[in-house]
């Protein structure tokens, strides 16, 4: 049987010219040209005033967290649906991640159970848009100002998916977007970190370039660095922002694929009591990062996987419930998330897949759900 995967970045000439180009630049380094186009690309898609190339959305959750002064001590509520990740950014600073339980249909961090988790230690919210779908903002902002938190958006997943008409990254203080392998643009590793705030950028620039101005803006007048912060080497390189840039130009093209692709899942899942498809919440364009199934429980979504697999089709668990992992040491109680943790199925989504592929995956996991239920 033909390999389906579960996800496949999508490169063609583009890409191939971009990264030939950068290397006949001679500057291969981050903070450079094509960095600062990618600067320049991002914010005019997503309508803010700056943007900061970094090597990976970790390092920007990182770096907005620092720049909003988090420190040691401090509280930081976070969507407990979510990748290790953004948790650990929390840690990095020396704070605490506490984590919020998330809505059993959009995935995205529940508004209803924000409050009972603030106290005079929290400091700031972490929102993660799961999958693609942007959480409930206008709630979630309004919880934040009533106890004068900031708001960080883990976008990882949610480059161009609105809100009511407005872009993810337009709800907090600072976003933080990947270009990680598996997202819909990637750079195979990368990230970009967003804010509407000169001083946060500022902040935020210094510290992706170990505190000083980076060597691209320097080269242009002579200026011995003064090292004002204790800043980290989190820049991207122009290799990586060159590729951003060229998947960025085509994104509405690969995006209106993965709809289709989508509305053929839905239309062959939507009458499976065993298989409940993704909700997309009022006001909100989704993109699909990742197309996550939750399963019924009576059957055993970690078998499925296995069994895909061995019809050389890839499946994965959806997204990890961050409360239950040991490197935390949390006791916080989300059940919502730990049912979704331990019942959604990420099923194949890329570019070059085809229809037929979606036929094919559908197929297949009906039968091994019917094994299940007649054994």
């Amino acid at each position: 049987m033909k390999k389906i995967y579960l996800t496949k970045p999508f490169f063609d000439d583009d890409e191939f010219n971009a990264v030939r180009e950068t290397l006949e630049s001679g500057w291969v380094a981050g903070q450079g040209p094509k960095g600062i186009k990618l600067s320049e690309a991002v914010r005019n898609y997503i309508n803010v005033e700056y943007a900061v190339p970094v090597v990976n959305c970790t390092a920007g959750l990182h770096l907005a967290l620092l720049t909003l002064g988090i420190k040691k001590g401090d509280e930081v509520l976070v969507s407990d649906f979510t990748f290790p990740a953004t948790g650990h950014a929390v840690m990095f600073c020396g704070a605490k991640p506490v984590f919020v339980d998330v809505c059993l249909d959009t995935y995205n961090m529940n508004p209803d159970k924000i409050e009972s988790k603030i106290t005079e230690k929290t400091k700031a919210i972490i929102v993660v848009h799961c999958f693609g779908q942007v959480a409930d903002m206008d709630r979630i902002t309004a919880t934040a100002e009533r106890y004068n938190l900031k708001i960080i958006e883990d976008a990882a997943c949610s480059l161009g998916a609105k809100y009511k008409g407005k872009n993810a990254g337009n709800f907090s203080d600072i976003a933080a977007f990947s270009f990680h392998a598996r997202k819909n643009v990637t750079s195979g590793e990368g990230g970009i970190v967003t804010t509407d705030n000169k001083e946060y950028a500022d902040i935020l620039s210094s510290l992706s370039c170990f505190g000083m101005e980076s060597a691209f803006k320097r080269q242009q007048n002579f200026k011995i660095p003064t090292f004002d912060l204790p800043g980290y080497n989190y820049k991207l390189s122009d290799i990586n922002a060159a590729i951003a840039i060229e998947q960025l130009k085509k994104y509405p093209r690969l995006l209106e694929k993965k709809r289709l692709l989508v509305r053929k899942y839905n239309e062959l899942l939507q009458n499976n009591e065993f298989v409940k498809i993704p909700v997309v919440a009022e006001n909100n364009l989704h993109v699909y990062q990742t197309y996550a199934v939750g399963l019924n429980p009576e059957i055993d979504r970690n078998k499925i996987i296995i069994s895909l697999r061995e019809d050389n089709i890839q499946t994965q668990i959806g997204m990890y419930a961050s409360h239950i992992l040991p490197v935390y040491k949390s006791s916080d109680k989300c059940p919502d998330s730990l049912y979704l943790f331990l019942h959604t199925l990420a099923l194949p989504l890329y570019y070059e897949l085809e229809i037929e592929d979606v036929e094919v995956v559908v197929e297949r996991l009906n039968v091994h759900i019917n094994k299940q239920l007649t054994k």
